[in-house]
């Protein structure tokens, strides 16, 4: 809950961050490759330079101001959730309690920061933003895999989702907090928008160090560097494909975020959807009507059963603070207006109507506006429950705009039938949902066959969940050339 901003409440906005920048799923705003060369090595395919942990001290990250790097006889969760080289919390709630932990990858971490002047992120007590991790298993495939965190999340959010299944592979792993966390994320900047742009610099400032430290590490550069991420972490693969696809071979964007100037995005059916549900949990004479009015908005029909809980938990929550970055103005001096005020409070969320605000705001979203054009492979999937972000104003949206830019052949899109935002939430319905991590590794592997040249991967298509499928196939299966319609790609 954020409170009204009072003398002793932090400023909106922080002024100087842009001069120390330099070169710079939503899931959980409330707790959002590679080719044969680079495939799952044997052992030692590639060697190990010198040994475990070789040349850990001389490694150096091009502009941190920090580093720390510690030689581990275990880089995944197996080992690091003991060792205090990630942060549990930080991943909670995104993956289903079940899946497996890889184990078995001995190398380097390196956790540090590149300047900045916001401190929401308090990993290791150092109370600084622009946090980073690195891993370098010692048995190295020859790619990199760079993500940024979902939500609001810190350094750590991807590890057992994305890093684990990555460094099992053979591959070096990095991530960013994005350079600004937590619920008041939009007290970083100086101008509406700055913070989530900040999360774009951040990810291209730590693809470049990360391929300079793999680089040092064994000697030779990265032969693919690929983006990936969930949520927030998707539309920066989005947004780094569009607008810096010279660091990058490759994608894979797991629901990632859809910002658009002129809409769809979350002002223009988050709102709707605060108005109505109200109404609909209610039952009454305007029951009908308001569950009509959801479905209008992009909540489709059958997935009732997850209103109450993204009622609840994402929907006001996420209107309030993402409208606070991108229109401050509109609640005037409050912070993050009240939350689940009613229809006709004044200055109430719940009543916002973007295509109404003034241009400015207009403008601040198209700072950090997606546009399609996109300049290297991508593989986009996200799942038909999705209550967050649902897909039809969401990744459907975005795969018409990449093909209206003429970038269709780079596109594969996949929707994932019964996916939805959060993997924890199949553990509560495990009868409706599938987990959306083993499709995200599907489209993995289907990239790296991609860029290695090993065939394409099917064409875009809804993704059937398996009619006679028990729990423990779909928490470790996902065939893209399953088609919703019963056939095959």
């Amino acid at each position: 809950m954020l409170a009204p901003r009072t003398e002793s409440t932090p400023p909106r906005r922080r002024p100087g961050r842009r001069a120390v920048l330099g070169a710079l799923s939503l899931a959980g705003a409330c707790s959002l490759v590679v080719a044969s060369a680079v495939a799952a090595p044997a052992a030692g395919v590639h060697g190990t330079p010198a040994g475990h942990c070789a040349g850990r001290a001389v490694l150096h990250v091009p502009g941190a101001v920090r580093q720390q790097a510690d030689c581990l006889e275990e880089l995944t969760t197996a080992g690091t959730a003991a060792s205090g080289h990630t942060d549990p919390a930080d991943y909670a709630g995104l993956t289903p309690k079940d899946l497996p932990t890889p184990s078995g990858v001995p190398g380097i971490q390196i956790d540090g920061y590149f300047p900045d002047t916001s401190t929401t992120n308090t990993n290791h007590g150092w109370n600084h933003d622009a946090q980073f991790v690195i891993r370098l298993p010692d048995h190295w495939n020859g790619g990199l895999v760079v993500s940024g965190t979902p939500g609001n999340r810190e350094q750590y959010a991807n590890d057992r989702a994305i890093s684990d299944w990555m460094l099992s592979r053979g591959y070096a792993f990095a991530a960013t907090d994005k350079g600004n966390t937590g619920l008041s994320f939009y007290r970083d900047g100086t101008r509406p928008g700055d913070a989530i742009a900040e999360w774009n610099t951040r990810l291209t400032q730590l693809t470049r160090a990360a391929r300079a430290v793999v680089t040092e590490r064994y000697h030779r550069p990265p032969a693919r560097t690929v983006a990936t991420g969930m949520s927030n972490g998707g539309y920066l693969v989005r947004w780094q494909l569009e607008n810096h696809p010279e660091l990058y071979d490759g994608g894979v964007d797991w629901e990632g975020t859809l910002w658009r100037s002129e809409g769809p995005n979350l002002f223009t059916f988050l709102p709707p959807a605060l108005r109505a549900y109200p109404v609909y949990a209610a039952g009454g004479p305007g029951a009908e009507e308001a569950r009509n009015a959801l479905h209008d908005a992009g909540y489709p029909a059958g997935s009732e059963f997850l209103w109450p809980y993204h009622h609840q938990v994402y929907w006001d929550l996420t209107q309030r603070i993402y409208r606070e970055e991108l229109d401050p103005g509109f609640d005037g001096a409050a912070e993050a207006g009240t939350p689940y005020c009613a229809s006709g409070t004044p200055d109430c969320d719940t009543d916002y109507d973007y295509a109404a605000r003034p241009a400015a705001v207009h403008r601040a979203v198209d700072r950090i506006a997606l546009t399609g054009r996109i300049g290297k492979p991508l593989i986009t999937l996200q799942g038909t429950l999705d209550m967050l972000l649902p897909i039809s104003k969401d990744s459907d949206v975005y795969a018409r705009m990449v093909r209206q830019a003429g970038r269709g052949a780079l596109l594969r899109y996949y929707r994932i039938e019964d996916g939805t935002h959060t993997d924890s939430l199949v553990d509560a319905f495990p009868d409706k949902l599938r987990p959306m991590v083993p499709c995200h590794r599907s489209a993995f592997e289907a990239l790296e066959k991609w860029l290695g040249g090993k065939g394409r991967p099917p064409a875009s298509h809804a993704v059937k969940r398996p009619a006679a499928a028990d729990a423990t196939t779909l928490l470790t299966s996902c065939p893209l050339d399953q088609r919703s319609d019963g056939g095959t790609a």
